[in-house]
């Protein structure tokens, strides 16, 4: 979804308190507000679809999936977001009793829209890194068949990128794969399609 930066600074409880209340989500970064618009067509399927074939793998195991509204904070450098789709293999844990902010996320899916894509792939996903927790992160396009796999490897993050229908995105962390053509199921395409596997700098 895209952020639109609102320029008012909130130290973070006063962002948690006015979070909760206000109607529509927002994300914290550094202080600042970003207010999330809607979503389109293409990633509401895309992320309906992930969330779905991850539930169905996951349905009896000790994991737990969610989808955009679970809130998940990062510090030591204070933040807060809404990930389109967040797994924990663990016992989860929360910021207090209100159960809206996971803080151990094991995978963050993330579905880019053209006005935020730099910023998912860049100083959102530094923040994200500061999650101890956090084994994978996967960024999915909806303007063409384009999947990131960052994974976690010792103290490095590396990444692999998928451009083809008849690939699988394996997610080792939590145990599961998803083909993408299962991912852009129904999902309909302006640009081409490219037909290679390479991998990203990270």
């Amino acid at each position: 979804m895209t952020a639109i930066a609102v320029q008012t600074q909130f130290t973070p409880e006063e962002y948690l308190a006015w979070e909760r209340k206000a109607p529509f989500k927002n994300e914290y970064l550094s202080g600042q507000i970003l207010a999330m618009s809607g979503a389109s067509r293409a990633h509401n399927l895309i992320t309906g679809n992930i969330f779905n074939g991850l539930y169905n793998q996951l349905l009896n195991r000790d994991c737990e999936t969610y989808t955009g509204k679970m809130r998940v904070k990062a510090r030591p450098i204070t933040s807060y977001f809404y990930p389109d789709i967040a797994v924990v293999c663990d016992e989860p844990r929360f910021e207090d009793d209100m159960f809206d902010t996971l803080l151990n996320p094991t995978v963050v899916v993330e579905v880019l829209s053209p006005s935020t894509a730099a910023y998912d792939k860049g100083e959102k996903f530094e923040v994200y890194k500061q999650i101890t927790s956090l084994q994978e992160y996967i960024l999915v396009s909806q303007e063409q068949v384009n999947v990131e796999r960052h994974f976690r490897l010792g103290t490095q993050w590396r990444a692999i990128e998928f451009h083809e229908l008849v690939d699988t995105l394996p997610l080792d962390s939590i145990g599961c794969e998803l083909p993408l053509e299962y991912i852009y199921r129904r999902v309909k395409f302006t640009k081409g399609v490219t037909s290679h596997q390479s991998p990203v700098a990270s």
